[in-house]
């Protein structure tokens, strides 16, 4: 398992020899929208709102719910893996402004939230889910350029939050239909 570490540390060295004051600023800005899932949360609220779009809002919302009990809270805690940076000081945080992350780095939070919203998107409306999954790929690429994970955790958060985000799409529609059966049936009554 070392070997695999030693690779993701060499492969962040060579990105961080990439960064100048521009790269950090640029990918800082980038990363923010995956940021505590704020601005997922609030696409998903929005999207409950119009009838042609709430079930996509529903499902974002059900699936960042879940990464954020399953991913955030369980997970990140039970491997409580460090930080690229604080396991090899030679790297270091490349956050043009902001806070160090001071939680455990498996798996990517920021990562986990964008594709769970993104893929709960792109499972009803596919033209807005494609720009919404390339704004996820970014913020998980983000989170590379920037040296606050390795590369597993954000492979792990693109992973997690798919899954996340086609369970959610499955208890979504199990509740949309018993929604739809119980509205019909006090409509014919």
């Amino acid at each position: 398992m070392q070997w695999l570490v030693n690779g993701e540390l060499s492969f962040l060295h060579s990105i961080q020899d990439l960064a100048t004051p521009l790269w950090d600023y640029f990918w800082t800005f980038v990363t923010m929208f995956g940021e505590s899932g704020i601005f997922w949360i609030a696409l998903s609220l929005i999207l409950m709102i119009p009838k042609k779009t709430r079930r996509a809002g529903f499902t974002m919302g059900l699936a960042l719910l879940i990464g954020v009990i399953l991913g955030n809270g369980v997970m990140k805690n039970l491997f409580a893996r460090l930080r690229p940076y604080d396991l090899d000081p030679t790297l270091s945080c490349r956050l043009a402004w902001g806070e160090m992350s001071t939680d455990y780095s498996f798996p990517s939070g920021h990562t986990l939230a964008s594709f769970e919203a993104a893929v709960g998107l792109f499972l009803y409306h596919r033209k807005w889910g494609i720009v919404t999954l390339v704004m996820a790929f970014l913020v998980a690429v983000s989170r590379l350029c920037l040296v606050v994970h390795f590369p597993t955790d954000v492979l792990a958060g693109a992973v997690l939050g798919t899954l996340f985000a086609l369970a959610a799409a499955r208890i979504v529609g199990f509740l949309w239909e018993l929604y739809d059966k119980k509205t019909k049936g006090a409509l014919e009554k």
